[in-house]
């Protein structure tokens, strides 16, 4: 696991200061190493190669996993961040070949294999990766993204340059990077409370998307997929008339055996290995199908002095059941609103998200453990979420109403707005049955403000950048618009929701304090087969998440099962009311004279806060312009 960045400079130099000031930037992804080189070609042009790592040892811990890392044989140079959970394998495969190695890490294994199969190296790993190849022999730089998204990767042209880097910040630190703000990226955020990508909150600056490689030669720049759920998986549309039903059994045990390999595999590692426990489903089921592979893992849970919000007697089952070595970490509420501040800090990209990762990795961190395994994924892909039951009714309500003639549908519309109450979920009803908003039934369901708000809140007509949002929603939508109605909205909340704001989050606030998470309930071979079975399996009416829970037969707690669903709760509502009411209140109405004056509402900004306190919308309206204020006043990122 680490951070990395790269500078390629036709007909210029690659500063070293310049370099080392990148690279040092990103010191929180990887405390244990830290390395650059600048690679010098002359032919077919003169061209510098800056290529810098920080580097957090989780495989081989030695000397020879530094990083930048060559290649003798080649003259190939790679910076790696995240982990190759089936390495040895490939590297037993090379091996036979005749492939020598020098260390024992996944980045030597990834450098070797590119050598051996080029661009067909990726169809071969199983694991979370960034990484980047200097390819001497072809003069050219190769980038790759793992197939879920769960490293970052971000790019872009400034001049005679081409820049990417683990963080968007280090892109900014460079100087080459115009600290504009992206107005795509603004309708993005203000939508969805983070960015969609490719899109980011910086003019210019574009995220290499999940299943996708790079790249760069003579100046030019391609981006081509490689893998996505649905292009790979069957993606299942339902039974056709006759046709006969496939083998439930048979399919469920294979989903089990990839899941079971999924789990222990990314227990892969030269520093030991813990497990976050909520005492929820999903990560309950990591530490249980942990269990039954004979490994005991240690666990551990936050848990909050103050009743209501600690989930403590859950996790503490948990552990009983499969005998883990246990730690709970005590945090109270004020530990949590002391954190603001630093979770600020450590956004890549805004976000109304990620303060409970932040908390968890640091008390995490601080307990001595370097890697954890997370539940992470599974509500997206065993349909865990109420979208999943509330998204195909809204399609369903959208397409019959479609029938009512226009004038009708405005003046029923109209009535509803007049007579319902005034809340955000009747905001969205009355959005959608005026089909005034261009969004599908499942964005509407994820979003912060309505087409409508969003209008409100610009200063100004935003049509290209309104369009320019919308096209990778679009994109998603056409991929998975074939696919049943349950495995729609899996495809729609693994490649937005879960993409954009808990994997983004997860890597961020885990890595700023140089802990890395890892995912076994998205490992894409998994999704694959997740996504290629009927919807209907995926729902029950006297369980949630009847594949995951079948995988462990009755080895789960009834408690834990049968429990209502609650995710790792802060008390905003409250928070906001009082011990930040003020900061709030300042915040927002600098939005007057801030960066963001010119393209932002004040006074709907300010319409936004007063209705939260009266009660008329949510928390996370006034909290997502909180945040975004707060990150172009840290990053000083302007309209």
């Amino acid at each position: 696991m680490c951070g990395i960045v790269g500078i390629l400079a036709r007909n210029a130099r690659v500063a070293p200061d310049l370099l080392d000031r990148a690279t040092q930037s990103l010191a929180h992804r990887g405390p244990d190493d830290s390395g650059t080189v600048i690679v010098r070609e002359s032919e077919p042009q003169p061209l510098e190669v800056g290529l810098g790592s920080r580097r957090l040892a989780i495989l081989d811990l030695s000397p020879l996993g530094h990083q930048p890392m060559s290649d003798p044989e080649t003259g190939n140079w790679i910076v790696h961040n995240g982990e190759i959970y089936n390495f040895r394998e490939i590297r037993a495969t090379l091996e036979s070949d005749g492939v020598q190695f020098r260390s024992h890490s996944d980045t030597e294994v990834l450098l070797k294999a590119y050598d051996r199969w080029g661009e067909g190296c990726l169809e071969k790993l199983r694991g979370m990766f960034a990484f980047a190849i200097w390819d001497a022999k072809r003069h050219r730089l190769f980038v790759a993204r793992d197939p879920m998204g769960i490293k970052p990767l971000y790019y872009c042209t400034s001049g005679s340059c081409f820049l990417f880097a683990s963080e968007l910040r280090t892109l900014l630190g460079t100087g080459l990077v115009p600290r504009r703000l992206d107005h795509a990226g603004l309708v993005s955020y203000l939508t969805f409370g983070s960015v969609y990508d490719p899109i980011t909150l910086v003019e210019g600056v574009s995220a290499l998307r999940p299943g996708h490689y790079l790249v760069w030669e003579k100046g030019g720049v391609r981006e081509v997929m490689y893998w996505d759920m649905v292009s790979h998986g069957e993606g299942s549309r339902g039974l056709a008339r006759g046709q006969q039903a496939p083998d439930r059994r048979q399919l469920e045990d294979e989903i089990h055996a990839i899941l079971d390999e999924s789990v222990r595999m990314q227990m892969v590692s030269d520093v030991p290995v813990g497990v976050f426990l909520s005492g929820g489903i999903d990560s309950s089921s990591v530490v249980g199908l942990l269990a039954r592979s004979g490994i005991r893992p240690d666990t551990f849970s936050i848990v909050f002095r103050e009743a209501d919000y600690s989930e403590g007697e859950f996790s503490r089952l948990v552990a009983r059941q499969f005998a883990t070595n246990h730690q709970e970490i005590l945090v109270s509420q004020n530990d949590a609103l002391e954190a603001i501040p630093g979770a600020l800090q450590a956004m890549d990209q805004p976000t109304i998200d990620g303060l409970n990762t932040y908390l968890v990795s640091r008390q995490t961190r601080a307990a001595g453990i370097k890697v954890a395994l997370s539940g992470l994924g599974g509500d997206e892909l065993f349909a865990g979420y109420s979208s999943f039951r509330t998204v195909p009714a809204m399609e369903r309500f959208s397409r019959r109403w479609q029938h009512v003639p226009r004038f009708a549908r405005r003046s029923l519309a109209g009535v509803f707005s007049w007579f319902a109450s005034d809340t955000d979920q009747n905001r969205k009803l009355a959005a959608l049955a005026r089909a005034n908003d261009a969004l599908h039934p499942y964005f509407l369901s994820r979003a912060v403000f309505t087409g409508a708000q969003c209008e409100r809140l610009l200063a100004s007509s935003e049509q290209r950048a309104i369009e320019r949002a919308s096209a990778p929603l679009q994109d998603s939508l056409e991929r998975a618009r074939h696919l049943d109605p349950t495995n729609r909205v899996s495809y729609l909340e693994a490649r937005c929701y879960m993409l954009n704001t808990l994997l983004r989050d997860s890597d961020v606030m885990s890595m700023a304090h140089g802990l890395e998470v890892r995912v076994p309930l998205i490992d894409h071979s998994l999704a694959q087969k997740l996504l290629a079975l009927p919807g209907d399996w995926k729902l029950s009416a006297d369980k949630p998440k009847p594949l995951l829970v079948s995988a462990l037969g009755d080895a789960l707690p009834s408690e834990v099962v049968h429990r209502p669903k609650r995710g790792f709760a802060l008390p905003f509502e409250h928070w906001m009311r009082d011990q930040l009411r003020a900061g709030l209140d300042e915040t927002l109405h600098r939005t007057a004279l801030g960066p963001l004056s010119a393209v932002l509402n004040s006074q709907a900004v300010s319409q936004v806060w007063e209705d939260f306190q009266r009660g008329a919308t949510s928390w996370s309206r006034p909290w997502s312009l909180y945040v975004l204020q707060r990150w172009c006043e840290l990053h000083q990122v302007t309209a």
